[in-house]
């Protein structure tokens, strides 16, 4: 019986392998001198520089796997091997930043590698918003929560660039326009919110309103609201990015926060 013939795959251009190099052996982030050694002898590669730094000796032993056999099976092999999730117990933000980063450099010669540290072929990535798209760490965790798809659709731009500054000020924005498209009133900031959730004949009820409990629970919702435009839109909005740093956790907090509002919104009536 005839085995099935090897599939060479197209080799990676020199610029791609540059790039792919410089993650995966990141002085920080990337593989260990030893992690290196045990995986390009398990790929079968051979190792032509090991007095190199990292990324100077992995890019030659890819380099000269594609020299001497004109693919890149090779280092497709090492990369998978890399990425298999086997290897990354205890370590999820460590695999998740590597498959992302890695993804990004991937979709420019048409692949992706998935969570199971499989390949796939994807669309070819012409810019680098395309391959930002591809595989965001932000907008990852973000789905990871769950978050309402109103947060999406107003900051997919932000979140894919992981632009923690924008993407919140848009989120909260966010929550302004959807009570004018709930309720037609055309006001904003605290006015807006004390008319939507007026004690008295408001224009939004999240429920009845007929216990103590209910009403608690009503300008509860309004004063996260209120919070949320008095921390975050109004100093956005007149404070240089500069000046109010914002990194990812606190982005991924004020993000759930903004996604909770709109769930709560969802069922207002």
């Amino acid at each position: 019986m005839n085995s099935k013939p090897i599939t060479k795959h197209p080799a990676i251009s020199a610029i791609n392998i540059e790039s792919i190099c410089a993650m995966i052996a990141d002085t920080n982030e990337g593989l260990t001198g030893s992690e290196i050694t045990k995986l390009l002898a398990d790929s079968l590669l051979k190792d032509p520089s090991p007095e190199l730094n990292k990324r100077s000796r992995l890019y030659n032993a890819f380099a000269d796997h594609q020299n001497t056999h004109q693919c890149s099976n090779g280092i497709l092999k090492f990369l998978g091997l890399a990425m298999n999730p086997a290897r990354y117990f205890g370590k999820d933000e460590l695999f998740n930043y590597r498959i992302n980063e890695l993804n990004k450099r991937l979709s420019f010669i048409g692949l992706e590698i998935t969570r199971e540290a499989k390949y796939k072929n994807v669309t070819t990535a012409k810019t680098l918003t395309d391959a930002q798209e591809r595989a965001s760490h932000y907008k990852y965790k973000l789905e990871l929560r769950n978050v309402h798809t109103e947060i999406i659709k107003y900051c997919n731009e932000e979140l894919v660039k992981e632009n923690y500054f924008h993407s919140v000020f848009e989120g909260v924005k966010s929550v302004a326009q959807r009570l004018r498209d709930l309720t037609g009133v055309h006001a904003d900031g605290n006015p807006l919110v004390d008319v939507v959730f007026a004690t008295a004949n408001p224009l939004l009820k999240i429920n009845p309103l007929q216990t103590d409990t209910d009403r608690s629970e009503h300008l509860g919702l309004a004063n996260i609201i209120k919070g949320l435009f008095g921390l975050i839109r109004n100093p956005t909005a007149h404070t240089p990015k500069i000046k109010f740093v914002i990194d990812e956790a606190e982005a991924l907090d004020i993000m759930t926060t903004v996604s909770f509002v709109h769930k709560k919104l969802d069922k207002a009536f």
